[in-house]
């Protein structure tokens, strides 16, 4: 580790957003944090020479990226935005000693070891073991979902498309509400309801179970309804993301034996935090049957990092330049 480089560059691209950070490798500390609408820019190649122009960083040749879309070789193409690149190409042309992209969700499963004390919030189970395997799910625009395995003293991110496995209705209301959405999309997903579209869907679910007529609510509004406690319905919407988000979580628990911990992260739950804790979030992340003993011991762990995916993005290129 003697001869690392002392700092490094590492961006999180989203579709709307790009965001750089300047990284010290030692400590993986952040700062130089500049955030770009990714509109602005013909390519990312431009983006990344801006900020390195802008903060006199143009010296630094070691970047890694962490980008909303699969990265499964050397062409990558953005999902939701009109940048595509080819990663040697990107790594010539701006005369870089390292350039690692991966998946945005692989950057996010990175961080979880880095995360300090202050940077998450324990919901039930026991102590996480230290060398176990961890499971991250975000609910955001979609629903990330990854693993995260520790081997000797390195991390394997295990990137995936859990968002889009069978989602399991579990009473009453929840078939009612797997019928409603089939009707409208076919394939019911756990991302169907676990997500920003997913949060207005409960609700326009819910109102049709309810019998209500009622204008429908964009994600945001619906959840400063719920918190001012202005709205039953709303209250009633995530309510149940909740208790479907503790299922999800749950089944993650159990499919890689998760006691290192399962880690929320994404832009809702934090913001909707005040009304987990009277939810079936954790009762329903228990209830496993035969398996419940299994999962009452796992923690869970609400991500609050403000950049999570630049920290990961971080730790992976530690990783990766240490050998």
């Amino acid at each position: 580790m003697a001869n690392m480089r002392q700092f490094a560059i590492v961006a999180d691209i989203g579709g709307t957003n790009a965001r750089f950070s300047r990284v010290a490798l030692d400590t993986l500390a952040l700062d130089l944090v500049a955030v770009y609408p990714c509109a602005d820019f013909a390519s990312l190649a431009d983006a990344l020479t801006h900020y390195q122009t802008q903060q006199q960083l143009s010296h630094i040749k070691d970047v890694a990226i962490a980008i909303a879309c699969p990265v499964n070789g050397d062409n990558v193409q953005m999902t939701n935005f009109h940048w595509q690149f080819s990663i040697q190409a990107m790594q010539s042309q701006l005369q870089l000693n390292t350039l690692l992209v991966m998946n945005d969700f692989t950057a996010v499963a990175m961080c979880l070891p880095a995360l300090a004390e202050d940077q998450k919030i324990q919901i039930g189970g026991e102590a996480a073991q230290s060398g176990k395997p961890m499971a991250v799910l975000g609910a955001g625009t979609g629903l990330g979902v990854a693993h995260l395995i520790p081997v000797a003293d390195k991390y394997i991110p295990l990137p995936g498309e859990g968002g889009h496995v069978d989602w399991a209705p579990q009473n009453e209301q929840e078939w009612f509400i797997q019928r409603y959405l089939a009707a409208q999309f076919g394939h019911v997903s756990p991302e169907r309801l676990l997500s920003g579209p997913g949060l207005e869907a409960l609700y326009s679910a819910l109102a049709a179970y309810q019998s209500l007529t009622t204008p429908a609510l964009n994600a945001g509004e619906i959840g400063q309804q719920a918190l001012s406690n202005t709205s039953d319905l709303a209250k009633a919407a995530v309510q149940q993301f909740y208790a479907s988000l503790g299922s999800i979580a749950g089944d993650l628990a159990l499919t890689l034996s998760t006691f290192g911990g399962v880690y929320i992260a994404g832009g809702i739950v934090p913001k909707l935090l005040p009304l987990l804790s009277a939810s079936e979030f954790r009762a329903r992340f228990e209830a496993k049957g035969r398996f419940a003993e299994f999962n009452r011991q796992i923690p869970i762990f609400i991500v609050t990092a403000e950049q999570p995916g630049l920290l990961g993005a971080a730790v992976y290129l530690k990783q990766t330049l240490a050998g």
